[in-house]
């Protein structure tokens, strides 16, 4: 591919020892993440001053979208046609396009910093994961494993993955990408940064189970005691939701 690991690290040490410009800094990353990773990249639109750079005063996602004029950066490309394509049109974002290489589960940050410590002492099967400014954290996943999200939580005894505060993003989503910022609020940014097996990122029903029993534990501990009570009598009603199977953590 041109390049490995180590050479990136010794990459970005140097943009830092050199005090490079953060625009130099996606351009590493769209190098690292198409060719290294092989996952397609697109331009992305970035607020300022609460304005999207998109142009539309009524933009319904300002600094958090891709841009359409703009071609992507394809998985496989070289590290230098990468760093050509993003710095030959500056003032952009980097996004990832989902549905291809990947998946995304969509969680809150708090519920994937624990969630993930459990999967790490499981010895589960990780991919990376980002976190954004707006408390939202991103588990990559096998491709095609959004729409199977919900059959999946039904059969671990889950009837509404709403209820769970987890979502799966597949094709026709894009995700920010580290070290952009998002939305004009800060920086994306690694909880589980990519490693040898990011490119085969793991099928979502081995994270799953993890992932909902802590979802459901956050949110049961979250409310207040009359909140978390007039919950538990609608799952105790008939109809609302099954009772989910036992888990051995």
């Amino acid at each position: 591919m041109g390049f490995t690991i180590g050479g990136m690290r010794e990459i970005r040490t140097g943009t830092r020892r050199r005090g490079r410009s953060y625009r130099s800094a996606e351009c590493t990353a769209v190098a690292e993440y198409t060719s290294l990773w092989g996952w397609d990249v697109v331009r992305g639109a970035r607020a300022v001053a609460g304005a999207c750079s998109c142009g539309r005063s009524s933009c319904p996602a300002p600094g958090a979208h891709p841009l359409q004029s703009t071609p992507e950066v394809p998985a496989g490309a070289t590290p230098a046609q990468a760093t050509r394509a993003w710095a030959g049109k500056p003032g952009g974002t980097v996004m990832f396009a989902l549905g291809r290489a990947f998946d995304a589960i969509e969680v809150a940050e708090s519920t994937a910093r624990r969630a993930l410590a459990r999967m790490e002492r499981m010895g589960l099967p990780l991919g990376p994961v980002t976190a954004g400014p707006d408390g939202r954290a991103h588990f990559f996943v096998a491709p095609g494993s959004a729409a199977r999200l919900p059959g999946l939580l039904y059969r671990m005894g889950w009837d509404d993955p709403a209820s769970l505060d987890l979502r799966g993003l597949g094709a026709g989503h894009y995700l920010t990408a580290p070290p952009s910022d998002r939305g004009g609020r800060g920086p994306v940014r690694w909880l589980r940064p990519p490693d040898l097996h990011a490119a085969r990122p793991p099928q979502a029903r081995l994270l799953l189970g993890t992932l909902a029993y802590v979802a459901h534990r956050s949110r049961a501990q979250g409310p207040s005691p009359v909140t978390r009570s007039a919950r538990t009598d609608r799952r105790r009603s008939p109809g609302t939701r099954r009772r989910p199977l036992p888990f051995p953590w």
